[in-house]
């Protein structure tokens, strides 16, 4: 990444002016479209630019502008707690001015998992139900803790929860098939599709030169890509136009690729449904040195536009830890009856309390214990210095055995499963 001194900032501004007196006649370049108003001094994290004026603002400056829109689109960085603040912050916003006229559309949630969220807005299921039901970990495998804060203020406020992306079955046919080599019965689930934009072909060859994606073609990545945001813009605009969401503004979140420059799901929905909107992203200045990896070295097309209407400035931050792990290794029992114990790794809290491989794992703490999430969310609730009660069935005989809950040793995370 390249950095620039204050001075080299008003260098480059002088510049600008410079380079369209040697622009071919007839064409002047002025500035960057993306960027228009550069910046005079490098940003600062928490700092908010409009980016089409170049000018500083609020938090309540932005979401004046932004609440006067009918759908406001957040782009977020998938695990970067600083992202999810954000939403957070714009949903709050909007439901204070428009109380119970809000919804909130997720690019997390696939469009069967609408009745876990309908079920977990209206309080029917606490949070363990809900991740099991609404197979969290299937569809998005991202920890749960990115979203809980979100959801939970969703739920407390009564705000409909949309789930707006496509079926991972119907995504990974159109990576390999054509839409006409597809199922009658998969291309009933394809919403109308626009294959011609330039941009996001531009944004999405970029990013496949980046990866190994094994035998699927370029235009297999397209395909997905186009029906990822092509699903989740018709899901926005069946809502808004349907009796439910009539009266409601939309607050989108998603991947900042499906809705920075405007021409992935914000473009996709006008198309459909032609509503006011404000786009909101995030821009990572702090990355630490173990996050570096994680940033795509991909050389992104200049695109004609500025990234989003305000920019916010945001470190790239860590979850917190509760720093406990159990130190097993284990498999569902047949039937369903408990957890098999394949390895217990040494010094782990597991073989401080007695723990064996074989032993058969049946409750933690008067919960049963049936399939290997039941273990991991329960022990992700302990924290260093709680306590734990398993019982276990050891060579037909029933045992409890007392788990003190020590801190383990810190190793690389990536907030997933």
């Amino acid at each position: 990444m390249i950095r620039f001194s204050p001075l080299a900032y008003q260098v480059a501004a002088l510049c600008l002016f410079i380079l369209t007196a040697c622009a071919p006649a007839g064409k002047q370049v002025m500035g960057d479209p993306q960027e228009p108003y550069p910046l005079a001094t490098p940003p600062r994290i928490g700092q908010i630019v409009h980016l089409p004026t170049g000018i500083q603002v609020s938090p309540a400056q932005m979401m004046a502008v932004a609440g006067d829109a009918r759908i406001v689109y957040v782009g977020e960085t998938h695990d970067n707690p600083a992202s999810h603040r954000l939403e957070l912050q714009v949903l709050q916003a909007l439901a204070e001015r428009y109380p119970g006229h809000v919804a909130l559309g997720m690019e997390m949630f696939v469009r069967s998992q609408q009745p876990a969220l309908d079920r977990w807005v209206a309080g029917g299921l606490d949070e363990k139900a809900f991740l099991k039901e609404s197979h969290w970990f299937d569809n998005w495998n991202m920890d749960f803790a990115y979203y809980r804060d979100l959801l939970n203020f969703a739920r407390e406020r009564h705000i409909p929860v949309i789930a707006l992306n496509a079926e991972k079955s119907l995504v990974k046919a159109v990576r390999s098939k054509a839409p006409e080599q597809l199922s009658p019965a998969e291309r009933a689930q394809l919403p109308q599709l626009d294959m011609t934009d330039p941009y996001e072909r531009g944004l999405v060859t970029a990013i496949f030169g980046e990866h190994s994606h094994g035998a699927m073609s370029i235009d297999g990545f397209i395909r997905a890509q186009t029906v990822w945001n092509e699903t989740m813009a018709e899901s926005a605009a069946r809502y808004l136009a349907s009796p439910a969401g009539e009266d409601k503004h939309l607050l989108v979140i998603a991947g900042g690729d499906h809705v920075s420059n405007g021409f992935g799901i914000p473009r996709r929905v006008f198309r459909r449904l032609a509503a006011s909107y404000t786009i909101i992203g995030g821009k990572e200045i702090n990355i630490p040195p173990d996050k570096r990896d994680r940033m795509m070295n991909v050389d992104i097309p200049d695109f004609p536009m500025t990234p989003y209407d305000f920019q916010v400035y945001q470190a790239y931050e860590n979850l917190p830890e509760t720093g406990v792990r159990l130190g097993v290794m284990i498999e569902a029992a047949p039937a369903g009856r408990g957890l098999v114990v394949k390895g217990v790794l040494p010094g782990s809290n597991a073989e401080r309390a007695g723990l064996q491989q074989g032993d058969l794992l049946l409750s933690l703490d008067g919960e049963s214990l049936t399939e290997n999430f039941d273990l991991t969310y329960a022990v992700q609730r302990k924290h260093p210095g709680d306590r734990g009660v398993v019982q276990v069935e050891r060579q037909g005989k029933t045992l409890k055995l007392e788990f003190v809950f020590l801190a383990a040793q810190k190793d690389h995370q990536h907030g997933k499963k």
